[in-house]
């Protein structure tokens, strides 16, 4: 019979903020079999993978990456990071190994450390083009070469296999570019004898930490105790709970389908899965299961639309508020007579009235006694999207309504500058590509630090 695993999991985004140390302390006193982390997400948008920066503050990281490092190492176990920096290119991955090589000589630590690429080369990916068909994901179009001119940026989503060939290698320290969440937690257990379908299952419901548990509290450290068949969760903070609807409703939650999650190489199904509370803080998961699917990699990659600028301007106006349709109408019909020679984007953002959620807001006649507007354009240069932003924001004081006869407080702008953001990118890759080995996309290298 195989023995409990226990994996520690202190944080669903390593960096995006400071993990709270307290709660992974006494998750470290449980001595946990190893302590696994994320730290990328596709939630911050494009721009991150498309530029190829970092969205956390290297502080940040390096406070995570150092508890993490001297914890795995006074326990002598294994710790597992998952797409390094936020997006997983090779310069996020070198970066964390500069990062952990700096904390190793400034405490004097001794390890095997592995660390895996998962960056892809646009001209090796064209080449696969004439081979095998690249299908693209939701409503994305085949993969082509016109796809990727357009992309600056692509890493591949890995599974499990390029961390447990790490492990199998002797690492102690796995620094892992792109990954699939669940599959930097499903590795290790797959490589101590778990099934997939538990593995996984474990993967999912760790991936975020203590969002699985309540009340809700970021940024907490959570136990899995797994062990064939069974996955048990427990928070380090002794004010939350791993109740049957906490953890059942993280399960589900951010996909279309709240039953089932595609992994590579096969699907979780988690349609019978049955979760029991065994005490006031622990729940007990069984009943999922695992369908093996022919082998595809996931392919991510974004690339640059332009150049973007915003102002913010503010209305009072009752009379204004009520006919903002016909105010954003003027602006852009202004815009439209100054720069139709030009190609750009603009955008209206009505925070108080279907900012957030757009056509999808269930309030159909929402009233605000104020509303923020955001004026977005995005042009070839940073000079039009400055030229147009301003345009299309003082037009909002000009804009010719009936019945009104007075010439001040129809708006009111939070500064007279537009102000130059970062570019806008956008995602271009959302792809499967078919592949025989798990491991053909991915460079995984030793050192002894």
């Amino acid at each position: 019979m195989l023995r409990e695993i226990k994996i520690l999991s202190p944080t669903g985004h390593l960096g995006f903020t400071p993990l709270e140390k307290d709660s992974f302390l006494t998750g470290v006193s449980k001595k946990p079999d190893y302590i696994v982390a994320d730290s990328g997400s596709a939630d911050i948008g494009p721009y991150y993978l498309g530029a190829d920066m970092p969205c956390s503050p290297e502080m940040w990281q390096r406070h995570d990456l150092e508890l993490i490092l001297k914890a795995s190492r006074d326990l002598d176990v294994p710790m597992i990071i998952g797409s390094a920096s936020d997006t997983g290119t090779n310069k996020g991955v070198d970066q964390f190994v500069r990062i952990i090589k700096e904390i190793a000589r400034e405490n004097d630590l001794h390890f095997n450390l592995a660390y895996i690429y998962s960056q892809q080369d646009k001209n090796r990916i064209r080449r696969i083009l004439n081979e095998v068909r690249v299908e693209g994901l939701d409503g994305f179009e085949d993969l082509n070469s016109q796809i990727l001119d357009r992309t600056d940026n692509i890493v591949a989503v890995m599974g499990p296999e390029p961390i447990i060939h790490a492990l199998d290698n002797g690492a102690d320290v796995i620094i892992a570019g792109r990954s699939s969440d669940s599959s930097i937690f499903a590795a290790p257990l797959i490589r101590e004898g778990i099934s997939k379908a538990t593995a996984f299952y474990a993967g999912k419901v760790l991936e975020c930490a203590s969002f699985c548990a309540e009340p809700f509290m970021g940024k907490e450290s959570v136990m899995g105790y797994v062990k064939e068949g069974e996955v048990i969760v427990e928070p380090m903070h002794p004010k939350q709970r791993c109740t049957v609807a906490s953890v059942a409703s993280h399960s589900m939650y951010e996909r279309v389908d709240p039953y089932y999650e595609r992994v590579p190489g096969g699907v979780l199904d988690m349609s019978e899965c049955v979760y029991e509370q065994i005490d006031h803080r622990r729940t007990r998961v069984t009943g999922f299961k695992f369908i093996e699917s022919e082998l595809k990699i996931k392919l991510e990659g974004a690339g640059k639309v332009g150049e973007r600028c915003i102002c913010i301007v503010g209305f009072r106006d009752p009379y204004l508020i009520k006919h903002i349709d016909k105010v954003i109408e003027w602006s852009k019909k202004k815009v439209e007579e100054r720069y139709s020679d030009r190609t750009y984007q603009l955008y209206y953002h009505l925070y108080g009235i279907n900012g957030v959620m757009k056509d999808l807001e269930p309030v159909r006649n929402p009233s605000s006694h104020e509303i923020c507007l955001i004026v977005e354009c995005v042009a070839e240069t940073a000079e039009d999207a400055k030229e147009i932003a301003t345009l299309a924001a003082r037009n909002t004081f000009y804009a010719r309504l009936p019945e009104v006869k007075g010439t001040a407080g129809t708006a009111a702008m939070m500064s007279d500058e537009a102000i130059l953001t970062k570019p806008a990118y956008e995602w271009t890759v959302n792809h499967l590509i078919p592949v025989s080995d798990p491991l053909e996309l991915f460079d995984v290298h030793f050192e002894d630090v």
